[in-house]
């Protein structure tokens, strides 16, 4: 008998998804893009989640931070996404660092505001480098760091009043910058047991070197350097386990995925945010990479069943992210973009590379595109080099007017240079 998953969202961490379940799974997209339909792959067009399924995979964070997996829930199906509750983790970064705070888990120095005068005092007192967020949903972008403190000031004054980003930012955490190397570990949880995936490393800066603003991310590779099993045990013991007890504790059953974004400094690893989802990009390099059934282990997480981690194949994934003129600020749409199947599938012929559609829409016989960050771009190869090259030359097969692309994402790992 076949099964059936359906996996609500439509950008490129939900065709990672769906192409990752489609191996043993018939799959349904909500809406999700003409560029997913494949035979075991349809996208709906709809954002109803009105089709019956033996798995629902919740992509986006929004319907988790509206309940989403409740309803479903309510419903008796199965579901890999946290409840309202659990989804706070997310929709609210200063909820998020109260259950760090009660919960004994390391992370940077903070304090929340909706006064702006508090706000810019707590500003000096931090000094040196800030960081500046917005306590809601903003779709990757709600954040500042900076060493200006006259900048960081105008930013805290332009998110309060609801001019930067509406409601989501009428408060704002402000938190001290910590040093060291950013790494992406998304867990996977059933209710009582929690275990790590591939850690992964995701690239935020929209500029080379980590310059510019920062974005919903513009690459990512799996494996990440300097991210060893021991370090990944320390983080799951110092920072998940105790944050899921927490969560225990004020009567949330968390199931789905936990994305644990820490900065590590010296093997101390600092929790920077909880997201309650898969991330994107780096859904796009992890589950590449995963040597499990996708469907089996996706539905042991909604049903409670989870025994032990996942097992990965040995190869790296680099995945490079195509974005819009304008992002991460305004963006239009409807630029052709060539070097896609309708020209002969030059950049997916490359061994090892597939083309994951964030924010396209098709016309006619070719893709447009259509919002932000436009596609993602990954290679799977033995070592990160080799991915990282293959990856950089199926990106110079795309064009689009007025692409943006990262030219350093992996790069000097395994001797990689771009």
């Amino acid at each position: 008998m076949s099964r059936h998953a359906f996996v609500v969202g439509a950008g490129a961490r939900e065709h990672a998804l769906a192409l990752a379940l489609s191996r043993t799974a018939d799959v349904s997209v909500a809406p999700g893009s003409a560029a997913m339909r494949t035979d075991r792959i349809t996208p709906t067009g709809t954002p109803d989640v009105d089709v019956d399924a033996d798995l629902y995979v919740v992509g986006p964070e929004q319907p988790l931070v509206d309940g989403l997996a409740d309803e479903l829930r309510g419903r008796g199906c199965r579901v890999v996404g946290p409840g309202r509750e659990g989804a706070r983790l997310e929709g609210s970064k200063s909820f998020m660092k109260d259950v760090l705070d009660a919960a004994g888990v390391p992370t940077a120095r903070y304090g929340t505001f909706d006064d702006l005068d508090a706000a810019v005092a707590f500003l000096h007192q931090l000094g040196s480098t800030v960081v500046v967020k917005t306590d809601g949903l903003a779709a990757g972008k709600g954040v500042l760091v900076t060493d200006d403190l006259d900048a960081a000031a105008l930013d805290v004054a332009a998110k309060l009043s609801g001019a930067a980003f509406g409601d989501a930012g009428r408060r704002v955490v402000i938190e001290e910058g910590l040093d060291g190397e950013e790494c992406s570990l998304l867990v996977l949880v059933d209710g009582s047991t929690a275990v790590p995936l591939a850690p992964a490393r995701d690239y935020k800066r929209l500029g080379d070197g980590d310059t510019g603003p920062n974005t919903g991310g513009m690459g990512a590779v799996s494996p990440a350097d300097g991210v060893d099993d021991t370090l990944v045990a320390r983080i799951m013991s110092e920072a998940v386990e105790p944050t899921l007890k927490e969560l225990q504790v004020r009567g949330i059953d968390y199931r789905g995925v936990l994305y644990a974004g820490v900065m590590v400094d010296r093997g101390v690893a600092r929790v920077l945010e909880y997201n309650v989802r898969l991330g994107d990009p780096e859904a796009q390099v992890v589950l590449p990479r995963l040597a499990d059934d996708p469907f089996d282990l996706f539905e042991a997480v909604a049903t409670g069943t989870l025994t032990g981690p996942p097992q990965f194949t040995t190869d790296a994934a680099v995945t490079v992210v195509l974005a819009a003129a304008g992002y991460p600020g305004t963006v239009g749409g409807g630029a052709v973009i060539r070097g896609l199947a309708e020209d002969g599938q030059l950049a997916e012929r490359r061994e090892g590379v597939v083309v994951f559609h964030g924010a396209t829409r098709k016309e006619r016989d070719h893709y447009v595109t259509a919002g932000g960050r436009v596609l993602a771009v990954t290679a799977l190869a033995p070592t990160v080099a080799a991915a990282c090259a293959r990856a950089y030359e199926a990106v110079d097969q795309i064009s689009f007017e007025g692409c943006q692309v990262r030219r350093d994402v992996a790069s000097g790992l395994d001797g990689t240079t771009t």
